[in-house]
């Protein structure tokens, strides 16, 4: 058994140069022990000395490099053969890595991928603290990686606050910014860093403030915020009480939002649309763009609720004429319903972007703008009196029944509601716009049944 040891488990650029090596001289992967810093050395393994006479040429493609640089960093002590195993067979299997049902490359991309997310959390959950030591004021921070990320962060630390002094204090190291250069030091305890400052109730206060009940899941949050990250975060404290309150939060920004119409409902679709382009009780009725009617028949069964007018749509004042809608006539005509026998509107009547050069990018309305455009989609409902109504993704379904609903769980399912409509859901053609490869084609798949169950549910209307 050849031995390699390599002195920190972290240095990518060592273990290339013992791998690269080993498989020019021809050692196969059961014929070494990979062992690191964290480890412990085989006892019946020997110092690292291959022969051959005729070294092999070593190839590797930059999709394993990229995979590798990452993997190197998890906590799992075979992560080093598992490199060297792939390493090792891409040189008779070149195209090894498109394989993705292989049992060595489904390994290899789970490590990278467990990797690459906790470089995110830590970019993401590390909390600096204000201290005074001799040389002034220093940012302490006290974070508990899952795997080897600390030197691969460092550059981003030192890029993004390069003009303060800080620390990050870990249990394998700790990194120390002095304005000048990065030093690295030994490991810390929890203990070591503060656990407050003087800023942290204005951090606590913004946070507060921006929490938005209606946006609320918990589900998600939890994915994206996991538990374990918690105890180190101030704001997690205030969690419980936010998401206890959520509901009753939400219900009344749908109150403020019907608050601001005093005046009495439209009795016309004309004086809906002369209402929105007047409109500017929220600041999407404020950017200078203009509001987008719905459009079809006065007595259409068939009401399609999107979320806003896009760019497309706001230059033609008409809605879903854009690639979203173009996508929506075909899965429409596929299913069997027709369009032009149907009202289609939108739950905001202004389009939200943000100018990038000379585009604008959609920028998804809040909660809160969705529930104060509500007024008028309610107009254009008690107007129409569709039997059915088609909820185009989360923003259009809230502007009808006034919460957020999980697509996923509730597509494709009659909601009865109190004025004797139907409301059917689905996922926004936008949404399967911005797919490609398999999502897509699932997405597809999904988006076309739900159509066809809404052509079911109108036959029998």
């Amino acid at each position: 058994m050849i031995a390699v040891d390599l002195s920190e488990p972290d240095d990518f650029e060592a273990w290339r140069s013992e791998a690269r090596r080993l498989v020019a001289q021809g050692a196969a992967p059961d014929a070494v022990a990979w062992t690191d810093g964290d480890g412990s050395a085989d006892l019946f393994a020997v110092p690292a000395a291959v022969s051959r006479s005729e070294p092999r040429e070593v190839r590797a493609s930059r999709a394993f490099m990229d995979l590798a640089r990452s993997a190197i960093l998890h906590a799992d002590a075979g992560r080093l053969a598992l490199l060297y195993r792939v390493l090792w067979r891409l040189q008779d299997q070149p195209r090894l890595l498109d394989d993705a049902a292989d049992r060595d490359v489904a390994a290899l991309e789970r490590l990278a991928k467990q990797v690459r997310r906790d470089i995110h959390k830590m970019r993401a959950f590390v909390r600096f603290r204000s201290v005074t030591d001799e040389d002034g004021e220093r940012f302490v921070a006290w974070f508990e990686p899952e795997h080897r990320i600390e030197r691969y962060n460092a550059d981003f630390f030192v890029n993004r606050f390069a003009s303060q002094r800080w620390s990050i204090l870990t249990p394998r190291l700790s990194l120390h910014w002095d304005g000048m250069a990065l030093l690295e030091g030994p490991a810390a305890a929890r203990g070591d860093a503060p656990s407050e400052d003087a800023t942290e109730e204005l951090w606590l206060e913004y946070y507060r403030s921006t929490f938005n009940p209606a946006r609320l899941k918990v589900g998600m949050m939890v994915k994206e915020m996991p538990r374990r990250y918690w105890k180190n975060l101030p704001e997690a404290r205030q969690i419980p009480d936010l998401i206890a309150g959520a509901h009753k939060r939400e219900a009344a920004m749908i109150a403020t939002g019907a608050s601001l119409f005093e005046d009495a409902p439209p009795t016309s679709l004309k004086a809906i649309a002369e209402g929105i382009a007047q409109c500017r009780r929220c600041a999407i009725g404020c950017n200078g763009t203009n509001a987008v009617m719905g459009e079809g028949s006065r007595h259409a069964g068939l009401m399609i609720v999107g979320e806003q007018p896009g760019d497309t749509e706001e230059r033609e004042a008409r809605p879903f004429v854009g690639p979203a809608g173009q996508l929506l006539d075909r899965a429409l005509g596929e299913a069997g319903v027709d369009r032009e026998a149907a009202y289609v509107t939108n739950a905001v009547k202004h389009f939200k972007f943000v100018p990038r050069g000379k585009r604008r990018l959609h920028q998804t309305p809040t909660a809160g703008e969705i529930d104060i455009c509500r007024w008028w989609l309610d107009g254009e409902r008690a107007l129409v009196k569709p039997k059915v109504i088609l909820a185009l993704g989360a923003s259009g379904a809230r502007g009808l029944l006034g919460r957020t609903p999980s697509i996923n769980k509730e597509r494709g399912h009659a909601l009865a509601q109190a004025d004797g409509t139907t409301v059917w859901l689905t996922a926004h053609p936008s949404y399967l716009l911005r797919l490609d490869g398999e999502a897509r084609e699932r997405e597809h798949a999904r988006f076309a049944d739900d159509l066809a169950g809404l052509a079911r549910m109108l036959s029998n209307t």
